[in-house]
């Protein structure tokens, strides 16, 4: 039984690290399903993380930071899309510069604002998202099995978890089954055909964009005012590399992306729970090996599957209307 109870307290881990992971690489999925390669995930995290924490601390209520934390996302979705798609400016330079931008940016503002070396101050209860007790889940902790699995694996997340959760069956109906992601599909395939059809290749991409910027919000907020109790440097730590690798790994669809999702969140867990482990004869395992294990696997899952993967034809080109 105590075996059982540490495998279920590894996947509670897993799900709230895998979290932001699985909302940036739904974000991703619909920048480059229009055809518009989107490295600034990170950088867009970052800001909403920064954005969310300060207001939310200044505010004192948790959804005020969460939409500042949107709003900003956003606005650094509308540059990328300026810069690439109104000015055919080069996707991956100006992702790239959005994420260079905004850690230093972060830090410099939460120094001249808070004085507190780079950061926020730490927020209160009311200005972060607390867990969320589902009913019963108490009342069913002590039913074997399947009672624990409620009341400790589904029971006890804070609302964005399960936004993250929604997202991935709302982001499949969208992007397969209504008119705007049979567009979104085809600009990133064909834009040319879709121009042909009267539909603006541009505005799509745009409204695409708009997407990714509000899910990268959520996503960044997630960790400043949810799983975590404000903003520090860099503390998106990757995590906007990992789900664009999650994305590549699950070939830009909703559910294997949400499965790489989870193997990596997996891995981020694990290793926290591997550290001063030791094993014979190797004695204990360094904790640098153990804390590089999600980039490791990150790099050896890419090095084996991308061949494999098939991106969207017209992904990273600039669309330039034939005359």
């Amino acid at each position: 039984m105590e075996t059982f109870q540490l495998i279920v307290l590894l996947m509670d881990a897993t799900v709230r690290v895998a979290t932001p992971l699985v909302l940036a690489a739904l974000a991703g999925m619909f920048s480059e399903r229009s055809g518009v390669v989107d490295i600034g995930l990170e950088g867009k995290m970052l800001g909403a993380a920064f954005a969310a924490a300060a207001v939310a601390s200044v505010s004192g209520s948790a959804w005020v930071g969460l939409g500042a934390g949107i709003l900003t996302s956003l606005a650094l979705a509308a540059l990328h899309g300026y810069a690439c798609v109104t000015h055919k400016g080069n996707q991956v330079v100006s992702g790239m510069a959005i994420n260079i931008v905004v850690a230093g940016l972060a830090p410099t503002l939460g120094y001249a604002w808070f004085h507190q070396g780079g950061q926020t101050p730490p927020l209160g209860a009311a200005a972060r998202f607390h867990s969320i007790d589902l009913p019963f889940s108490e009342a069913a902790r002590n039913i074997p099995v399947i009672g624990y699995i409620y009341s400790e694996l589904i029971s006890g997340h804070n609302i964005i978890v399960y936004m993250a959760a929604a997202a991935v069956p709302i982001t499949a109906w969208v992007m397969y089954r209504t008119r705007f992601g049979l567009r979104v599909r085809a600009v990133g395939e064909n834009p040319h055909a879709v121009d042909t059809a009267g539909i603006s290749v541009n505005l799509t991409r745009y409204k695409a964009l708009a997407v990714t910027g509000f899910l990268c919000g959520i996503s960044g907020s997630y960790l400043s005012i949810a799983h975590g109790a404000g903003f520090i440097r860099d503390m998106t730590a990757g995590k906007g590399y990992l789900a664009l690798a999650a994305l590549i790994f699950g070939k830009w669809k909703p559910v294997p992306t949400l499965i790489a999702c989870l193997l990596f969140a997996f891995t981020d867990a694990l290793q926290a729970r591997l550290q001063g482990l030791e094993l014979p004869v190797i004695g204990e395992i360094p904790v640098q090996f153990i804390q590089a294990l999600p980039y490791i696997l990150t790099v050896l899952l890419l090095a084996g599957f991308v061949g494999k993967a098939h991106p969207p034809k017209a992904i990273g080109e600039p669309y330039i209307k034939e005359r």
